[in-house]
């Protein structure tokens, strides 16, 4: 009989120590060693839910990316970096598509803008209004044929702007920090170009205003080295263009390279207009 009893003791007791056993070993097997105890555990997976949850929520334009936004940067200047390539300083918004028409709010500290070959048609006089760190600008190949007074007085730092291949029939006010200015085929003409427009910029090295249709040279500072006015519409020049009449003993010595080919104007007739000048114009002489 008490043989009976003991086995029929084990027979219920073996199972359950064996479940048991069990139950514990598979919630043990649910964490790796270092991983996080029950409590922990828990609250990850919760707060990870509760993040892809939020996350879900958000337009994609709006959603978080730790991969475009820098130390200091702002979900704010996410959307223009979405549309075009922003890299530390640098905005390049080159071929926008769809058709970018007006300047993109840029991110604070931008340095350098590349914007060209768009459909932008204005530039107003806050497009770069708080962005005082622009050094170049390059609108090359868009559609302005307006830029509002003051558009660029701000930029203090400027010192390369590009505003060719657009529909300009005037120059606004130019930064007189500028090295280079390019103007190249658009649509000015000398009464769309202040007589004084390039008078205060005594940086300038690269003045180039080709394929426009300007009927007389502007008034070209003494720090210029390359000069381009070809293919436009002027038919003369005299002792004043480039040199001074008060003043036999001034020079040019900075002035290299003055192009004027594709004008009217014949420049052998002249002769006393280059004495001045290191080089001659390129252009026609007979």
């Amino acid at each position: 009989m008490d043989n009976m009893k003991v086995l029929l003791c084990t027979c219920l007791l073996v199972p359950w120590l064996v479940a048991a056993l069990t139950k514990k070993s598979d919630q043990n097997s649910q964490l790796i060693p270092g991983s996080l105890p029950d409590t922990g555990l828990h609250r990850h997976f919760s707060d990870h839910l509760t993040s892809r949850r939020v996350r879900k929520m958000l337009p994609l334009a709006d959603e978080p990316d730790s991969g475009l936004i820098t130390e200091g940067g702002n979900v704010t200047d996410l959307p223009t970096c979405l549309l075009c390539v922003c890299l530390t300083g640098s905005v390049y918004c080159e071929e926008v598509s769809p058709d970018m028409t007006a300047v993109p709010a840029l991110p604070k500290e931008t340095a350098y803008l590349y914007a060209r070959f768009n459909k932008i048609e204005k530039i107003s006089a806050k497009d770069f209004a708080d962005i005082v760190t622009l050094r170049r600008i390059d609108l090359t190949g868009n559609l302005i044929s307006e830029i509002e007074d003051g558009a660029f007085s701000k930029l203090t730092r400027l010192e390369q702007l590009s505003l060719a291949e657009n529909r300009l029939v005037k120059l606004p006010m130019l930064p007189a920090q500028l090295t280079s200015f390019n103007a190249n085929n658009n649509l000015l003409k000398t009464k769309g170009v202040k007589a004084n427009a390039f008078k205060k910029m005594t940086k300038l090295l690269n003045l180039f205003l080709a394929d426009n249709k300007l009927e007389a040279v502007p008034f070209i500072p003494d720090s210029v080295r390359s000069l381009h006015l070809q293919n436009n519409n002027i038919t003369e020049v005299n002792i004043d263009t480039f040199c001074k009449s008060n003043n036999t003993y001034y020079l040019r010595p900075s002035l290299t390279e003055v192009r004027l080919d594709g004008n009217p104007v014949v420049l052998s007739k002249y002769p006393d207009s280059f004495t001045c000048m290191r080089v001659l114009p390129v252009g026609r002489y007979r």
